[in-house]
């Protein structure tokens, strides 16, 4: 029997596709059926791991997590990257291939559409249906020729599509019906229902616009589902989704500070942290002070040197510095561990202009950007603990110097990663998801007077994906979604 398949797309970025895919690839998953997630083209600095060796968006590592199969780079076959003022970094099938200007790339993504679609048959070889993820918006009509994300890919490989809208923005009525009316006759014929997502309140008040957005465009209504508090559980894709804070109790117990820089990647990093109990973690948004607290962590960066620069702006790093006086810990996670060495350079223009900058220099460590992407998951110790860690390496660049030298922060089965000062306050390393490892976290915890119950973060994500599933079997007709589900071509 061959593979079937449904695309979603939304009315809008933000819409909550992610989300309502990973939730549909759970439930179809638990009745039995062989998923595949797939989303053509991505645009996020949030990224995972594969095992074929490269790296795809986070969201489809969170979607095929919940399909319970490892992840592939035919997930996600076109990565981009954003880096700045050099545009983007373009990834396809998994490896960097340069960089791109948003300009320059609307002209030449119409070569990659034979590699998409070769992804996109390859999973369906695997599966009995394949879930495919729009990007953006649907009614972006200026960006139609040569769409590779939305309706181009759906006309190319002849999926039709569900459309999705939040209520919770307001103007989901216009934002459905108005799609319908501005993209091109073909394209809408291809829509074949509809999804309003994140409802607050009686659902039974939407009766009548959920008729209305029906009898206007002749599509099915799918379901209205309820906005679910338990999804803050599942990572955040975009940095716009960043929350404030998070886990426990305000000023009390552990306080984590986290400066929030434009090109901040792989944040996830962070969610074990606001999960915890008696943790206060505060995204520090730009224009504010650092305030007091234990640990300041400066997360991953997809232009190291550019939010390098961005901190210093906002004169961050003299907090940093004020910080580490007054006795407080910093924590650096692969962009933010080079932040911390003595020097950064760029000699090959890697991320921008080539450069040499000084860092923060809390490290006694220099790094240098050259060389292949090192992308592949970890296993070792965290020490002096000694106490088991997972988790994976996606950079750019070597680190070396006495800090590293002398005191590694980890053991990667005799490959030693990061480092740590001579006072024991400063920890840097390469090794992101090492927080989502429940012994780690609360090895590292204890070294600021926190207990943590130690569970792996993992066991939180799928509880909340079997949360999200059992959500949608409930407010959608995933029967009726699965009838809209048409034959793989080719």
């Amino acid at each position: 029997m061959s593979a079937r398949a449904l695309m979603f797309q939304g009315t809008g970025s933000s819409v909550g596709k992610s989300v309502l895919v990973a939730g549909l690839c759970r439930a179809l998953t638990r009745r039995g059926l062989r998923v595949r997630p797939f989303k053509p083209q991505n645009m996020s600095n949030n990224a995972a791991v594969t095992a074929d060796g490269g790296e795809i968006g986070r969201a489809q590592a969170l979607q095929a997590r919940a399909c319970g199969v490892l992840l592939s780079v035919d997930m996600n076959p076109v990565l981009l990257k954003p880096q700045g003022m050099t545009g983007s970094q373009l990834v396809v099938r998994g490896h960097m291939r340069g960089q791109v200007r948003a300009r320059d790339f609307q002209s030449f993504k119409r070569g990659l559409m034979p590699e998409v679609l070769d992804s996109f048959h390859t999973l369906a070889g695997q599966a009995d249906i394949v879930l495919v993820e729009g990007a953006g918006s649907a009614s972006e009509v200026n960006l139609r020729a040569d769409d590779i994300a939305n309706m181009g890919f759906a006309q190319a490989a002849d999926v039709d599509v569900v459309l999705v809208g939040d209520i919770d923005r307001g103007g989901v009525i216009a934002s459905l019906v108005g799609t319908q009316a501005v993209v091109a006759a073909d394209d809408a014929r291809r829509i074949r229902g509809f999804i309003v997502n994140r409802m607050r309140g009686d659902p039974s008040l939407f009766d009548a616009g959920m008729a209305a957005i029906a009898d206007m465009t002749g599509w099915r209504p799918v379901g209205l589902v309820p906005f679910l508090d338990r999804v803050r559980d599942l990572p955040a894709e975009d940095a716009a989704d960043l929350r404030a804070g998070g886990g426990g109790s305000g000023t009390q117990g552990v306080r984590i500070a986290v400066p929030c820089l434009p090109m901040i990647a792989n944040f996830d990093d962070l969610d074990p942290l606001a999960a915890e109990e008696g943790v206060s973690l505060n995204m520090v948004q730009r224009g504010q002070v650092l305030p007091p607290c234990d640990l300041v962590i400066l997360p991953g960066a997809k232009a190291t040197i550019a939010d390098l620069a961005a901190l210093r702006d906002e004169g961050w790093d003299i907090d940093i510095h004020a910080h580490v006086r007054r006795g407080g810990h910093v924590m650096g996670i692969c962009g933010g561990y080079q932040m911390l060495g003595r020097s950064i350079a760029d000699p090959g223009g890697i991320e921008g202009p080539p450069a040499t900058v000084g860092g923060l220099g809390l490290l006694d460590v220099t790094t240098v950007l050259e060389g292949s992407k090192q992308l592949e998951d970890v296993t070792g110790v965290l020490l002096p603990e000694h106490m088991p860690l997972r988790g994976y390496e996606m950079h750019i660049g070597r680190t070396i110097g006495p800090d590293h030298d002398a005191r590694p922060l980890i053991d990667l089965d005799g490959r030693y990663d990061g480092a740590v000062s001579p006072s024991g306050r400063i920890w840097g390393t390469y090794v992101h998801g090492l927080l989502a490892d429940g012994r780690a976290r609360a090895a590292l915890l204890a070294r600021l007077g926190a207990c943590s119950h130690a569970r792996d973060h993992d066991a939180t994500v799928d509880t909340a994906l079997d949360a999200l599933a059992d959500h949608l079997e409930m407010h959608l007709d995933i029967d009726g979604l699965l009838a809209m589900a048409r034959p793989v071509q080719g």
